[in-house]
């Protein structure tokens, strides 16, 4: 683990290789799991005030279960986490011509419908933030779904964190990133 500005990130951040493959995964982190996805209490604002913008991109089951439960629920660590078709994918996902998942908040903000992309937690992932007492834990979350991810992480040669680049910025900004990448070529210098 480092700590830079009071996060500790595990060194599977610099170490791992990382590159999403929709192709092969289909995007099933978001249809599997345990729970929906994390979302921080601003982020929930924001979806329910940008709900009716998102909808058109929504499939009926997902609208279903909003207009039934919310855009979200409480998961078992009472966190807020988006809300789930049959305990299963999140009521935003909808499916494109070649059967891949798409997040209707995403596909909102890509055609300009709203200025919010999507919930933090999907952008940063595979990186998973864990508020402790001092401090907020970024650690590397290895899921057999995204076997195939590391696979062409480690073809093309890609650090987890360089991967996420745009989600580090857009979570923790510019100067943050820029602390990532000296650390990195510390941890080289020592390799």
């Amino acid at each position: 683990m480092v700590e830079i500005d009071g996060k500790l990130i595990s060194l599977d951040v610099f170490e791992k290789r990382f590159v999403c493959d929709l192709n092969a995964c289909k995007g099933a982190c978001c249809v599997e799991g345990d729970s929906g996805a994390p979302l921080e209490e601003e982020e929930i604002d924001l979806i329910e005030d940008n709900l009716e913008k998102i909808k058109p991109y929504m499939r009926a089951e997902g609208l279903a279960e909003i207009e039934k439960t919310g855009v979200f629920y409480m998961d078992q660590d009472n966190e807020p986490v988006t809300t789930l078709v049959n305990n299963a994918e999140c009521a935003f996902v909808f499916f494109d011509e070649n059967n891949i998942t798409k997040c209707a908040i995403e596909a909102a903000y890509n055609n300009g419908d709203i200025t919010y992309k999507k919930p933090i937690s999907c952008h940063l992932y595979p990186i998973r933030v864990k508020k402790l007492t001092n401090y907020v834990a970024l650690n590397y979350s290895h899921w057999n779904i995204c076997n195939d991810a590391c696979k062409l992480g480690k073809s093309l040669d890609v650090k987890t964190f360089k991967f996420l680049k745009e989600p580090i910025i857009r979570k923790w900004g510019a100067d943050f990133y820029e602390k990532l990448e000296s650390v990195d070529q510390e941890l080289e210098k020592r390799n």
